[in-house]
């Protein structure tokens, strides 16, 4: 797919990895995005749960779930912009030790952030957690790399077939 940014690459072929930030900004904008993801999605939690915890009336029913928003759904969004902003970090760096961006990057910045994020509930629960971000995030990389397979398949061109000449 032929792409244009503002950055200048007009004509040419841009994987997606090349449309994002580069990798300074990249911490911030990925830490952000996880902030807004937790909160828009514990607000829809906190809907559910503030309106089975009410007492009966609309009124209270109302005021429960807009107290439970309030309160839960910005420490929700903390703790995945933490998750966000640590994996991302990891990520960068990877990005810069290793010299090239791969999925490998990624599985290995689930690993760390699984394990770095962990590390003040002992060494076990830290390489246990650590196992299982690596784990979720090869889960995740697999599956975005057999979807873009694929939707790549979908779209090879196909000779045209021609009618028989009588």
């Amino acid at each position: 797919a032929v792409v244009s940014t503002q950055s200048g690459h007009y004509g040419r072929d841009l994987r997606m990895d090349e449309l994002r930030e580069p990798c300074p900004y990249r911490i911030f904008d990925d830490c952000g995005g996880a902030f807004s993801m937790g909160c828009i999605g514990g607000s829809v939690f906190n809907i559910w749960k503030g309106w089975r915890e009410a007492p009966p009336g609309m009124r209270n029913i109302f005021n429960s779930i807009v107290t439970s928003i309030k309160v839960k759904s910005p420490v929700l969004g903390g703790n995945f912009g933490v998750w966000g902003l640590t994996f991302s970090m990891c990520d960068c760096s990877l990005i810069y030790l290793r010299n090239k961006e791969d999925p490998w990057n990624s599985i290995m910045s689930g690993f760390l952030t699984g394990g770095i994020l962990a590390l003040r509930s002992g060494p076990q629960v830290a390489v246990m957690s650590a196992i299982i971000g690596g784990v979720l995030l090869s889960l995740i990389e697999g599956i975005s790399i057999a979807i873009q397979r694929y939707s790549a398949d979908q779209f090879k061109p196909v000779m045209p077939t021609l009618p028989d000449a009588v």
